[in-house]
């Protein structure tokens, strides 16, 4: 599932950029007839630009392009620095392929509204290759019939709001269990506690059982394809970084055989020990399957069994569905189900913690709308706008996907007045928007009320804010996503009073981020609790 969850060759472009250079200029490399070659085509593309239009941006060096212009930590950061230079619609060359920087709203509804048609596919990456089954999930399948059917299949069968709800029962049992994890780790020690590691177990137990039909898959026990949730953590935590990276090879084709970085290695090896894992997931449905059958039963019951059910009966699809479809899909919606949502909320609570004031607000609407006999319901949730405004104001200042999947163009067009050549790439930069002084005052602040009486949306036709993305790609499982942010952040803080460490100050808050696929904070938020509410909700059992 994308939820939001979006695999940006960016990540690490940079990480890469001293290491690129430093073997290009061997001997080996950088021979007379390679360097000839490079000199025509270099001069020849001049010429051809030189008949062009082409939107503003600095002058590429030979082989490597504008790669050493971009930070190597927070390349989102020193971009948004070109852009203020060279314009909210700029051009780079990353290696040899041309690439735009989007960094206002009116640039990205170009991209995302007005041509959308023509920026629907994806470039296509090593990562994307190795990865993803070939191109196989949502995320990284190239615009045509193959995703156009998967999207369907997202929309009309597994994230429908009747099959969303049938799931409730799932995110209500695991919402209790992680509040009460909480209380007895929080209350019993009297020692801060490591908000992101209870979310992350969250919203991996929750898109486990939905996806999977069990926690049980990663219970460990040397079985093989059997993890535990620890190793699957750093699996997933791998599959962020190298679908994030820049490859060489997908910059500068011609170099791409060397594999100088070693990332496709890596790659290969994350995509054996995905396969085993899934190998395993699919011998414990068919045999589950079989008996149901057996049974006379041949309801689905979770998301595995659909998608096994389309590759079972063929006919029922346009287009070849086969296991390693299963697979990409089944990537896809465990990895951006887990993590966005965990990190969009540990976000929050660090404003808030900061800004007490901002927490008492919230905790009033809370007591009022709910009261403190019961916990926050999901069908609460539209009743309470200054959560709502807490949410909003934490994406458009902490966008976990800085930049959005990037888009490919299918063919030449114009985009205000600028000519964009096919096979150019583009990136929104969600991070430079949701900091445009000509759209938000005072962008720098956390400032929830600046959303109270608006208009803005979250579910791409608002293009100030954009945390799902828009258009034809964007994240099909947004509905979930929001229900388990706003429902866990709404129970964080109707449930607990939170707190600073002791000596902690607010201004002392680290709010430094890590760049990649979701932007994180650096150092964990800590923090101490203590229940709100009356103990015998955290005890008793939630249906």
């Amino acid at each position: 599932m994308e939820y939001y969850y979006y695999y940006s060759p960016l990540s690490s472009l940079i990480s890469s950029c001293s290491n690129i250079i430093t073997p290009l200029i061997s001997p080996y490399l950088l021979s007379i007839p390679i360097l000839a070659l490079i000199i025509i085509i270099t001069t020849t593309n001049i010429i051809n630009n030189l008949k062009l239009k082409l939107p503003p941006g600095p002058k590429p060096w030979p082989i490597i392009g504008n790669l050493h212009q971009i930070s190597r930590h927070l390349p989102h950061q020193s971009l948004h620095k070109l852009s203020q230079t060279h314009g909210p619609l700029m051009l780079l060359h990353f290696g040899s392929s041309p690439v735009i920087i989007a960094s206002s709203s009116l640039a990205a509804k170009h991209f995302l509204k007005t041509h959308d048609h023509i920026f629907a596919s994806r470039p296509q990456t090593a990562a994307g290759k190795y990865t993803t089954y070939n191109y196989s999930n949502i995320t990284w399948a190239p615009y045509g019939p193959y995703w156009r059917q998967g999207r369907k299949i997202y929309l009309t069968h597994l994230f429908t709001p009747k099959r969303l709800q049938s799931f409730h029962h799932i995110r209500v049992q695991e919402r209790h269990a992680f509040l009460c994890r909480l209380l007895e780790e929080g209350n019993t020690n009297s020692k801060p506690v490591v908000v992101r590691q209870h979310l992350c177990r969250f919203t991996l137990s929750v898109i486990s059982r939905i996806v999977l039909g069990s926690r049980e898959y990663f219970g460990g026990g040397g079985e093989e394809g059997v993890v535990g949730e620890e190793e699957f953590q750093e699996m997933l935590d791998e599959l962020f970084e190298l679908n994030g990276v820049v490859n060489v090879g997908d910059w500068i084709p011609w170099l791409g055989f060397l594999d100088l970085q070693g990332y496709v290695k890596r790659m290969k090896a994350l995509s054996k020990r995905f396969d085993g894992f899934f190998e395993h997931v699919f011998r414990e449905h068919r045999e589950r399957r079989r008996r149901r059958r057996n049974d006379g039963d041949c309801v689905s019951e979770d998301m595995v069994d659909f998608l096994l059910d389309l590759v079972d009966d063929p006919n029922s699809l346009d287009v070849n569905f086969t296991y390693d479809g299963v697979k990409g899909f089944t990537q896809d919606l465990i990895a951006g189900g887990t993590d966005t949502s965990a990190t969009t909320v540990e976000w929050a609570m660090s404003e808030l913690l900061k800004q007490p004031h901002l927490i008492a607000k919230a905790s009033e609407e809370l007591d009022r709308v709910i009261g403190r006999e019961r916990w926050v319901e999901e069908s609460d949730i539209p009743n309470l706008p200054y959560l709502d405004a807490i949410i909003k104001e934490t994406m458009r200042l902490h966008p976990v996907a800085v930049f959005l999947a990037p888009h490919l163009a299918l063919q030449d067009c114009k985009v205000q007045s600028y000519n964009i050549k096919k096979g150019t790439a583009v990136f929104i930069n969600t991070w430079s928007i949701g900091r445009d002084p000509s759209i938000w005052d005072s962008p720098e602040e956390f400032i929830p009320e600046r959303f109270i009486g608006k208009e803005i949306d979250v579910r791409g036709q608002s293009f100030e804010l954009l945390p799902f993305g828009s258009g034809r790609r964007m994240c099909p499982g947004y509905s979930l996503g929001l229900k388990m942010i706003a429902s866990s952040l709404a129970n964080l803080l109707h449930g607990f009073n939170w707190r600073l460490p002791q000596g902690v100050k607010p201004q002392d808050v680290d709010m430094e981020e890590v760049y990649g696929l979701a932007t994180v904070r650096k150092f964990p938020i800590v923090a101490l609790l203590e229940p709100r509410l009356p103990l015998h909700l955290f005890t008793t059992t939630t249906h």
